[in-house]
């Protein structure tokens, strides 16, 4: 199973880097694109998607466990073995993601260092919302993640097939519309893994990992992904 493995795990780990490292570059202290703002923060985790579906192309290119979820919810059986599989692709995603956000913050290690907000410190890794109201989070989370889903189901019915392009842009866009209220996990990997890393790594002045958040960037992206998986299968996109 290798052959899912390691390109799942290694194409979850190039969307991380591209993401924390897109987001520090906005938010740490001394960087040549602090202040960038968030449309440059949706273009890098879309640039992020892009470089990262292509590295995972040959095993399927879910780096995301709400993709996997939701592609089984639409009746696709990955080719057999259906609970292996998934049960792979999780864990390749997750082992992906702590990889991704450590190679960034070595990348930006002197910058995180230098952050005086452990706050802007955990930003970089993990997601939060601008209002805590936990069942609107949620409610957002499962948005941004069913539009996700289902529009990348409908991508792969399309005969044109653009394929990593389509779903980039599909980032960048949701991120631009629905990511204000809790900067849009869509990705329950994307949020846990670095949030794992964010606990382990060495930091200078590091703060709270906020555990009490975690949840929502897992729980809502599995259910909004599950939901656009069946919607698609409903409407005959599956």
């Amino acid at each position: 199973m290798t052959d899912i493995f390691i390109p799942e795990a290694i194409g979850t780990a190039t969307l991380l880097l591209f993401g924390v490292g897109v987001v520090a570059n906005a938010v740490l202290p001394k960087t040549t694109g602090n202040g960038g703002g968030f449309l440059m923060i949706n273009f890098g985790w879309g640039i992020g998607v892009f470089a990262g579906v292509y590295v995972a192309y040959r095993s399927g290119a879910h780096i995301n466990p709400a993709v996997t979820l939701g592609l089984v919810a639409s009746g696709d059986d990955l080719g057999g073995d259906t609970a292996v599989k998934v049960l792979l692709y999780l864990t390749a995603q997750m082992v992906g993601a702590v990889l991704g956000a450590t190679l960034a913050w070595l990348a930006y290690r002197r910058h995180f260092d230098a952050a005086e907000a452990p706050e802007d410190q955990l930003a970089c890794f993990s997601t939060g919302p601008g209002i805590p109201s936990t069942a609107w989070n949620v409610v957002t989370e499962v948005i941004g993640t069913f539009v996700l889903v289902f529009v990348v189901i409908a991508f792969g019915k399309t005969p044109s097939g653009l394929g990593p392009l389509a779903v980039s842009l599909l980032v960048v866009g949701i991120g631009a519309s629905l990511g204000g209220p809790t900067g849009y996990a869509i990705n329950p990997a994307r949020d846990l893994g670095p949030r794992i890393a964010h606990a382990l790594l060495p930091m200078k002045g590091k703060g709270s990992s906020n555990w009490g958040y975690a949840w929502v960037p897992v729980v809502g992206p599995a259910i909004g992904g599950v939901l656009g998986g069946f919607a698609a299968h409903a409407l005959a996109f599956a």
